[in-house]
């Protein structure tokens, strides 16, 4: 049931908080995927949100993390939050509730409190030396500057 609340908490604010949620592959994918290219974040982080709900190309969740990676490493809090819910839920990548509570510790700095529920949700599955772990993998990243985090 856990699972699940995480995955819904955090689908919910992606589909929110994407400009093309619910479109099937608008006249403006080209242009975002040239954005996304460029290493303009939010286009990176709208084409992971596509890559995921299946809008416009095949699902697909590796691509998804793949972009999210990308703007993640630029500071943003929604790639931040959704690679969160990836490691969390295992798609696209192993599940790992460390890196997800680390990806989730980073968007809740950021202020995004959908990522400090979730982080507080998955926490509940985690030993305290695992917590303890994430919480410095979260401080190191953001003295990196999001740079090789994941």
């Amino acid at each position: 049931m856990r699972k699940n609340l995480i995955t819904l908490l955090v689908t919910s604010t992606l589909l929110i908080t994407s400009p093309l949620a619910g479109a099937q592959g608008t006249d403006q994918t080209p242009a975002l995927l040239e954005q996304a290219k460029g290493g303009n974040a939010d286009a990176q982080f709208r084409l992971g949100v596509m890559y995921h709900n299946g809008q416009g190309f095949v699902s697909d969740p590796a691509e998804a993390v793949r972009w999210w990676r990308l703007a993640a490493a630029q500071g943003n809090v929604n790639a931040q939050s959704g690679l969160g819910v990836m490691y969390g839920n295992g798609k696209g990548v192993t599940r790992d509730y460390v890196r997800a509570h680390m990806w989730f510790d980073l968007g809740a700095a950021s202020g995004s409190t959908d990522s400090a529920n979730n982080r507080d949700l998955i926490a509940k599955r985690m030993t305290p030396k695992q917590i303890a772990e994430a919480q410095k993998m979260a401080v190191e990243c953001k003295n990196k500057s999001f740079k090789g985090c994941d």
